[in-house]
């Protein structure tokens, strides 16, 4: 049989000698595992600084002196689950360091002994010594602290030699027991005797001798082989100087009256904590708790873990009322298939109640039961379904810790609880309850564990909780943090694993003493939505547990599987008040400075100008060539009035002239024989553009004639682009007689090109009547020769109309 305690005490010992040596970094491969090789010698080539070396599991029958020579430095040694029959410690007489030495599990017989003063853990258990091996050399081990022994008799005589040694542990490894002197064990001064039996050995003896040896006794492989001795005898033992305060049986497979045996020996010593784990029991009853002697006894707690029935004949409520009737503080019996449990019908001093994993309903607490002083109770792991039935029986305690977890509880709304003041932590995890259990806890709970149920959300509408601090909502369905407006003194809050997108500012505006909080692991969408939580870290200082591997985006696609930490959301693009603020402040700042522009540049006039030449050069694009093939004979034909004549022949003649452009100008070419009328509508339709300059004076004695032929003749409807009118002092609509329609229109339009008073915006000006004027006349240009005929008309009336032509046309 593997022994766990020599493995535990190894592997610590080893876990502290490798944390010693790493300290020495110069020092490398002090730690040397060889286990499980199946070598046959110790190989010869161990490295001299090794301080732990570990040859178990392999098939080692004998050790040489020079085997362990080169490693002085040898600390940690383990040969157990090997085949070594015959033993001399002097091979270990180079070791001067060694301390632990596990020799168990083999097939020794022989040991011949040398003294080892520094050995602190000594292990010969499991072998196959007749007797004790047990020298005077180990009674001068001063630092010996666990021992482990094993042999077929066991002798007062061997335990003498090692009586004066305070040790830690003795381990009793036995593969067999043949003889066993009463009164050997109370000479050993241990702490604590752990006993492994063979089978069919008759352990009484054992168990009374080993409750007067330690202060802790543990007691293995526990059988119904064993003789019992009648319950009468058990009644006259007696246990004078009994040392054992705690009892642990490991592995009993027993019949019930035989177990009830035991119960009541236990009873009457010094023990106050009894345990048993692995417990097998069945047969038919003849002892139960009417027969049971409750008097005299120190015990306080009793545990029985993971138990068995066999085929069983009594009825089980004898044996729970054999248990509750003990009427000690602590009582657990766990993961034993319970259905149900009594109690007395008068109060008891229980104090802990432990039922885990059994099958418990709702059935347990239908009868009343008084247990005033019960501050812990755990139930997990049952079939429990009803929270107030639980609240009904637990509002007659003064229970401070009580555990429902993994159970089938729920809450309905209708349902009342009342809870005991005294209580301050639930565990409520693992079971099937929905938003309705916030309606059902006690106003004195300061840790809440509802983790894995059904939740949706914190409804609003719950008892205030002034006292919580500590909640664990993880693994539920909320989509939200909860607001704290219940919970003012909650410190630490655990919502993982739930389907939280992006928490709203409840949270923030309420949860102001969370301390600790851990959103890990939800499906969040980082959008705007989520700038504040994640800026709540970087103010925080370690305040989300987890962070950041477990704070994962899940939405938009595009920030899937990216940390919330590596997502960057502006806040002028999050903030909409800021984001208004900076737009009108940007549209302000950009009004003024147009405004500005506007006062100081005259901006207006040149965006006229400009979009008048640009509509300009979009006719120019769209001019046909059938628009072209027109029997024009000049480029230009200029009508003003004599009062602006100075203005046409010094700023604009000169600068058509320029672009080499044929000019006509008003009268040069009249037919004397006709109207005015009839004599503009000749020089209008012989030239390609047509160039009026208006002023007060040109309105006041020359648009009438201008005005009949506008309303009567198609060509300028059809055909506008060819007229372009320049506005060379400001008229104001009130000075147009109510008679010229046409021109009111047009100035109302603004279809004009206004000549400039600042001097600086003539370029443009220019620019634009350039581009209006500007045509390809059939390729004939380079043949044309500038003729200009300048002739005044009709002095009377102040009016000159100058037409420039070309021969060629």
């Amino acid at each position: 049989m593997k022994r766990i305690r020599s493995i535990y005490v190894f592997c610590s010992i080893a876990l502290s000698v490798q944390s010693w040596t790493s300290k020495l970094p110069e020092e490398r491969e002090l730690t040397t595992n060889f286990s499980n090789m199946s070598l046959r010698k110790v190989p010869a080539d161990l490295t001299p600084t090794t301080t732990t070396l570990d040859l178990s599991y392999n098939l080692l029958s004998q050790l040489q002196t020079s085997d362990f020579r080169s490693v002085s430095r040898l600390k940690v040694l383990t040969l157990c689950h090997n085949r070594i029959q015959e033993l001399d410690i002097k091979t270990f007489e180079f070791n001067r360091e060694l301390r632990y030495l596990d020799l168990s599990y083999n097939r020794l017989k022989i040991v011949t002994w040398y003294s080892l003063a520094g050995l602190r853990h000594l292990d010969l258990s499991f072998n196959d010594f007749d007797t004790m091996p047990i020298c005077e050399e180990i009674g001068n081990m001063s630092h010996l602290e666990i021992l482990g022994l094993s042999g077929a008799k066991i002798q007062k005589s061997d335990f003498q030699k090692i009586a004066h040694l305070h040790l830690n542990t003795v381990f009793l490894g036995l593969r067999s027991l043949s003889h066993y002197e009463e009164g050997s064990l109370p000479i050993l001064n241990t702490t604590k005797l752990h006993i492994v039996l063979p089978t069919n050995t008759n352990f009484w003896v054992l168990l009374r001798d080993g409750i007067k040896t330690s202060k802790i006794l543990e007691m293995t492989n526990i059988d119904g082989k064993s003789q019992f001795a009648s319950y009468e005898t058990q009644q006259n033992l007696t246990l004078e100087n009994s040392k054992t305060s705690i009892l642990l049986l490991n592995k009993v497979d027993l019949l019930w009256d035989d177990l009830l045996l035991i119960f009541q020996f236990v009873w009457h010593s010094s023990v106050e904590c009894f345990q048993i784990q692995h417990l097998t029991f069945g047969g038919k009853v003849y002892l139960d708790h009417n027969s049971f002697d409750y008097s005299n006894t120190v015990m306080r707690t009793m545990k029985l873990e993971h138990i068995q029935y066999r085929i069983f004949y009594i009825s089980q409520e004898r044996v729970y009322l054999l248990f509750t009737k003990m009427d000690i503080e602590n009582l657990t019996i766990s993961d034993a298939q319970m259905p149900h449990m009594l109690f007395p019908v008068y109060p008891t001093r229980f104090q802990y109640l432990n039922f885990a994993n059994n099958i418990l309903t709702d059935d347990l607490f239908r009868q009343p039961i008084q247990l005033p002083h019960l501050k812990t109770l755990i139930l997990k792991g049952n079939k429990l379904e009803t929270l107030s039935l639980v609240s009904f029986f637990a509002n007659n305690t003064s229970l401070k810790y009580l555990d429902l977890s993994q159970n089938l509880l729920q809450h309905e709304n209708d349902e009342n609880c009342f809870w005991p003041e005294t209580l301050i932590t639930m565990n409520l995890s693992s079971n099937k309850f929905a938003d309705s259990v916030f309606r059902c806890l006690p106003r004195s709970i300061q840790i809440l564990d509802l983790n894995n149920n059904k939740i949706q959300t914190v409804p609003k509408e719950i008892i205030h909780l002034k006292s919580l601090q500590e909640l664990n909502l993880a693994f539920n369905f909320l989509t939200d943090l909860p607001g704290c407006s219940h919970f003012r003194k909650l410190s630490i809050l655990n919502i993982e694993m739930n389907l939280i997108l992006s928490p709203s500012l409840d949270f923030f505006q309420s949860c102001q003493e969370v301390k600790t909080l851990n959103a890990g692991r939800n499906p969040f969408r980082c959008t705007c939505e989520l700038r504040d939580f994640i800026q709540l870290e970087k103010y925080s200082e370690g305040m989300m547990t987890g962070w950041s591997d477990s704070y994962i985006c899940e939405y938009p696609l595009n920030l899937k599987g990216t940390r919330l930490k590596d997502v960057h959301l502006p806040e002028l693009s999050c903030n909409t008040t800021l984001l208004i603020v900076t737009i009108v402040a940007t549209m302000l700042v950009l009004g003024m400075a147009m405004a500005f522009c506007c006062f100081y540049f005259d901006l207006p006039w040149y965006l006229r100008m400009l979009g008048q030449w640009t509509q300009t050069l979009q006719r120019i694009r769209k001019t046909t060539q059938e628009q072209l093939k027109r029997n024009v004979q000049f480029h230009v034909f200029i009508s003003y009035s004599e009062h602006d004549s100075t203005w046409v022949k010094h700023e604009l003649i000169p600068n058509l002239q320029k672009e080499e452009k044929l000019v006509c100008l008003h009268g040069g070419n009249f037919d004397p024989g006709k109207s005015i009328a009839e004599n503009i509508m000749n020089c209008t339709e012989k030239s390609y553009k047509s160039i009026f300059v208006l002023s007060p004076n040109f309105v006041q004695s020359e648009w009438g004639h201008y005005e009949f032929y506008f309303a009567h003749h198609s060509l300028f409807h059809e055909n506008s682009d060819y007229i372009i009118f320049i506005l060379l002092e400001p008229i104001p609509l009130y000075c147009i007689p109510t008679r010229y329609p046409e021109l009111k229109a047009l100035l109302e339009k603004k279809a004009y090109l206004e000549w400039p008073k600042d001097r600086r915006k003539c370029g443009l000006f220019w620019a634009n009547l350039r581009a209006a004027v500007n045509v390809n006349l059939l390729e004939t240009r380079e043949m044309c020769e500038l003729q200009t005929f300048v002739e005044l008309n009709e002095e009377s009336r102040g009016s000159t109309v100058s037409l420039v032509r070309t021969d060629c046309l």
